[in-house]
């Protein structure tokens, strides 16, 4: 292949697959990893390898990488997209909803990570690209564990970046607001998601998936010696 093999996680919908279909106008082979394959098939993008993987399952994950990468060469970059928001008042929140978003947000990130981290420290280059938000840089009413996630992946990049810099590894955090994807569905109190929605609608709409894909192929196609550590992105309205 002309162009380097990417992985973008949780690509069934939302900032992954738009992201998939950047990367594929742009010639490059891919392996999406979500849960709903028929998803990714529907996006019939050419070069793209589409497998039905949990990200908490690491065997899973190197399963499908160690396949992909027999077929289209090593992994260039990494996007670890998946995740899940589940918003919810502390006192009130169901506790299988924090480790649900610590088992995806957290481990599922570093799954990914891990998966093909060794193959690029030993060939010296590769780029890590982990999806967070403005909630790991800041909180949010009813945000408390989902907050702890993401600022848990900002410190996990950061730190990331110093270990493998020397080794020619860049690592990217891309920081978005509110963003038009299912993420919100996925909270079970119709409450709050109304008042998500309200809030959404008073600073007159928010990012499309497609404006945060933009930010992450950015970031990948600067030179392999430039890193852009972090994008922060948002709706130019959106208060906080």
């Amino acid at each position: 292949m002309s162009k380097a093999l990417i992985v973008i996680t949780g690509a069934s919908s939302g900032i992954g697959a738009a992201t998939a279909r950047l990367l594929s106008q742009q010639g490059h082979p891919l392996l999406l990893l979500a849960r709903r394959v028929e998803r990714l098939e529907a996006l019939a993008l050419p070069n793209t390898l589409c497998r039905a993987v949990d990200v908490t399952d690491r065997a899973q994950l190197a399963a499908a990488v160690a396949e992909a990468e027999g077929r289209f060469g090593p992994v260039d970059a990494i996007v670890n997209n998946a995740g899940v928001m589940l918003l919810g008042q502390m006192a009130e929140q169901a506790p299988e909803e924090w480790k649900t978003m610590f088992d995806v947000n957290v481990h599922g990130l570093l799954n990914g990570i891990h998966t093909v981290l060794g193959g690029m420290v030993e060939r010296k280059r590769g780029t890590v690209i982990n999806i967070s938000s403005v909630a790991g840089r800041k909180t949010f009413p009813n945000h408390v564990a989902y907050c702890g996630t993401k600022f848990a992946v900002h410190a996990m990049s950061e730190n990331l970046r110093e270990e493998v810099a020397d080794h020619g590894v860049r690592v990217v955090t891309i920081a978005p607001g509110a963003v038009d994807t299912e993420l919100l569905s996925h909270t079970s109190s119709e409450a709050i998601k109304a008042g998500y929605e309200a809030w959404k609608q008073e600073m007159g709409g928010v990012l499309a998936a497609e404006d945060v894909a933009s930010a992450i192929v950015y970031a990948y196609q600067q030179p392999q010696n430039v890193c852009i550590r972090e994008i922060v992105l948002a709706a130019t309205r959106q208060q906080p």
